[in-house]
């Protein structure tokens, strides 16, 4: 393991993520991708998570202002009846999203993958969380989605805001249902041969 601090560059424009590492003890900087996620397409979603996290930092690793640094991509999908479900494009479609999923629970994966510029070496894995949702009436979900916060959100849901009453428990990483998996984080980071510690700030 490294001591020498390395700059890590978050490629997400998303405040959880930022959130999360800032809790743990790391300041990333933060480049924003830009990549047209409906362009991309796998075969699970699983593998579309991790593809569009591989695009989110491969895109980032390119720019100038990162050179040198550690580039991390994430994305998160929910995987309910084997569909990946993303941000819903409207509250019509947040509305009908959450009446299909109350009762029931799906699997949210989130791709994560590192690139060390400095190297090129990229590691990338996808963690994978259940969520076991409650029972909101119509009247609680019209109120959720009228929020606005659903539409920011990969499935439509986050444990962190709104709809955390509506989540009756989880089995696994909460932080990867939130949009970062702390402990896989550090695992790509130790392919790297980089210790997390060495991140804090």
């Amino acid at each position: 393991m490294t001591d020498q601090r390395r700059r890590l560059v978050l490629a997400s424009a998303s405040p959880a993520r930022l959130g999360l590492l800032m809790q743990a003890g790391i300041t990333p900087e933060v480049i924003v991708s830009g990549v047209d996620e409906e362009a991309l397409s796998a075969p699970t979603p699983g593998e579309l998570a991790l593809v569009l996290a591989e695009a989110k930092a491969t895109t980032v690793a390119a720019l100038p202002e990162a050179a040198g640094a550690l580039v991390v991509g994430c994305d998160s999908v929910l995987e309910l009846d084997g569909e990946a479900l993303g941000k819903p494009a409207d509250a019509e479609e947040a509305t009908a999203r959450w009446k299909a999923m109350r009762g029931r629970a799906g699997v949210l994966r989130t791709g994560h993958c590192v690139i060390d510029t400095a190297t090129g070496k990229r590691a990338g894995r996808t963690a994978s969380t259940t969520v076991h949702f409650g029972t909101p009436d119509d009247a609680e979900i019209a109120a959720y989605v009228a929020s606005g916060e659903p539409l920011h959100v990969a499935g439509a849901f986050t444990l962190d805001g709104r709809s955390a009453p509506f989540v009756d428990r989880i089995e696994g990483d909460a932080g990867n249902v939130i949009g970062l998996s702390l402990p896989l984080l550090r695992e790509l980071l130790r392919e790297h041969g980089i210790g997390i510690t060495t991140l804090w700030t």
